[in-house]
């Protein structure tokens, strides 16, 4: 490991596409926390080719800092890709990028709160075999119950991706069969959220890069299925909170091209499953989404199933 590596404690990653504002907030947050603990940070904005100014912001910003006689432990760095790379790739450029100890993927549109980074990183200090996520919260302080469920399973289909039954499965203890409680000590959960994921760097090359066959959604998922597999266990510090608004880059084209969507979202499902179940869990899977459409009444969905629509491609230009 060379001297660079050994001066920068952590990296944050954060990928952007067209949500300016929200990360001129979530840099303001970063920022803010480092002035308190001190931490030799560098943060790498990747930028996914907006067209909202988003750079031009980071740019302002990084002059900022680099003026500034109290913001001496962190430096901004801006990658501007050409296209929208998608998440996996585009977090992939930021930790080959990466020059800390610790790398830690964060969303754009998150407000990290006070101590939060410290305290995940003091975690991961004393519990080395380890990849964690503070707890994520709506802008109303409720807890993120989607970020804990536990991996695939054909009850999820049932209960969790079933818009009719959701809210009561939600509301009762069936929850548990799909979804981890969360708790006000650390604990394991099957899988962390790509939206704040820290780990050593060791970590990361053991377990390895994200997968970039994934286009949109379950990278994070499938990530958490190499790192159980290495040994690696998945923690939750509650005591760490980070604001997470949620979909922020693509909520609008969820209205605009909702078929779509939902589309790539199972496709990437699916693509779990068969990279990672056996080919009979695959065919299950299958055959329960193809039910659920139908009990649900999405038969676009259905029919878009049986003729082998669902497949990987790039969803956002």
């Amino acid at each position: 490991m060379n001297r660079q590596i050994m001066e920068t404690k952590l990296s944050i990653i954060i990928l952007n596409w067209n949500t300016r504002d929200l990360l001129k907030q979530c840099l303001k947050s970063i920022i803010n926390e480092l002035s308190i603990n001190r931490m030799e940070t560098e943060v790498i904005v990747i930028d996914n080719g907006s067209f909202d100014d988003s750079v031009q912001e980071v740019k302002n910003l990084k002059l900022k800092i680099e003026n500034s006689l109290k913001i001496v432990n962190c430096k901004l760095k801006i990658v501007e890709n050409e296209e929208n790379l998608g998440f996996s790739k585009g977090n992939n450029i930021g930790i080959k990028a990466a020059s800390g100890q610790y790398i830690m993927l964060l969303n754009s549109d998150t407000i990290v709160k006070e101590e939060s980074i410290e305290k995940l990183i003091s975690y991961l200090e004393k519990n080395p075999n380890t990849a964690v996520s503070p707890m994520l919260e709506l802008p109303d302080g409720k807890p993120q119950m989607d970020y804990y469920m536990h991996f695939p399973n054909l009850w999820q289909i049932f209960l969790y991706h079933n818009p009719l039954i959701r809210p009561l499965a939600m509301s009762t203890p069936l929850k548990a069969i799909f979804c981890q409680q969360p708790k006000e000590e650390p604990f394991e959960v099957d899988q962390l959220p790509g939206a704040a994921l820290v780990a050593r760097r060791e970590t990361w090359e053991k377990v390895g890069n994200l997968d970039p066959d994934f286009k949109f959604l379950w990278e994070d998922v499938d990530w958490s299925w190499r790192a159980r597999k290495k040994g690696i266990k998945l923690v939750v510090v509650p005591e760490a909170k980070i604001i997470h608004i949620g979909g922020a880059s693509w909520k609008k084209k969820l209205g605009e091209e909702k078929l779509r969507f939902y589309q790539q979202f199972f496709a990437s499902m699916l693509l779990f499953v068969s990279k990672n179940y056996n080919p009979f869990s695959f065919l299950a899977f299958k055959t329960a989404l193809a039910t659920n459409f139908l009990l649900t009444f999405k038969v676009q969905l259905f029919l878009s199933l049986l003729k082998g629509d669902f497949k990987q491609e790039k969803l956002w230009d």
